[in-house]
């Protein structure tokens, strides 16, 4: 199966756009067997047909993920209103929701679960603690299952997130750094990011984007090594910060996301191969 040097490639599975036996038949045509798996219909109301078909996959799975009803992407604003656990209206519908991914995480036999937390504002006492409140409570519950949920970054700057994750001191949480992430938000250089982050990464996306030319607005994102990353230099950083885990290709607009990731994939072996 695929390599980047000492890495597996992966894929997420919500970048694909098909079911599950879709995922399946594209990951054996791209010949890639690890996936960042979304259990979001694992956890509705009945989650067995798709669970059957998931444990019938031949794959591994190098982490989940779960997202949430209320997100709205179409502007940055709308993305700091709506993202994550922050928004009080929706918390106990999302709580039952994480609580759920944990369980169906460990059900599979997977260490990681990642998510999208919300925006980190501690410019606000009374946010902050909420905030350090629900992921206390969501690790606590993970630590019990023996899952580690990992943060996704580019929401806020990675000395941020560090800060955070110092101030919680939790052994359950982590990090999946998307280095895309950090420029859409336009939220610092991605390869200072993953050093600084560079303890807590456990998982790492596979993605790349432009800046945008207007402040406040969403930059692009790029077929990876096409972008701002600086694909080359990243993957060296990895080696540098003797990262061990998967690199899971996320590609998440455009025409043809199979050709892209397909691209993605080739440019990654040759990589290694130089």
């Amino acid at each position: 199966m695929a390599q980047c040097g000492p890495w597996p490639i992966g894929v997420c599975s919500w970048s694909l756009q098909q079911n599950i036996p879709g995922v399946v038949e594209a990951m054996h045509k791209l010949d890639i067997d690890h996936v960042h798996l979304d259990v979001g219909p694992a956890c509705e109301d009945d989650p067995d047909p798709y669970m059957d078909l998931v444990q019938q996959g031949d794959w591994t799975i190098s982490s989940t993920m779960i997202g949430f009803a209320q997100e709205d992407y179409s502007t940055l604003e709308t993305i700091k209103q709506t993202g994550g656990i922050v928004p009080d209206d929706c918390w106990d519908v999302n709580r039952q929701r994480f609580l759920k991914a944990i369980e169906v995480t460990a059900a599979l036999g997977v260490n990681y679960l990642s998510s999208h937390f919300g925006f980190l504002d501690m410019s606000d006492p009374a946010y902050a603690d909420k905030l350090i409140q629900r992921v206390r409570l969501l690790a606590d519950a993970a630590a019990a299952h023996n899952v580690v949920l990992l943060m996704e970054t580019g929401q806020e700057r990675a000395d941020e997130l560090k800060a955070f994750l110092e101030k919680l001191n939790h052994p359950a949480l982590g990090v999946n750094f998307d280095p895309a992430n950090m420029i859409l938000y336009n939220m610092g250089d991605p390869l200072k990011g993953v050093r600084t982050l560079a303890a807590w990464v456990k998982h790492v996306h596979i993605k790349d984007a432009l800046r945008a030319d207007q402040p406040g607005t969403w930059g692009q994102e790029v077929i990876w090594a096409d972008g701002q990353v600086g694909a080359e230099n990243f993957l060296k950083t990895l080696r540098e910060i003797n990262y061990t885990g998967v690199l899971a290709i996320e590609r998440e607009c455009g025409q043809d996301r199979f050709g892209d990731i397909k691209t993605a994939v080739e440019r990654l072996k040759s990589f290694a191969a130089a």
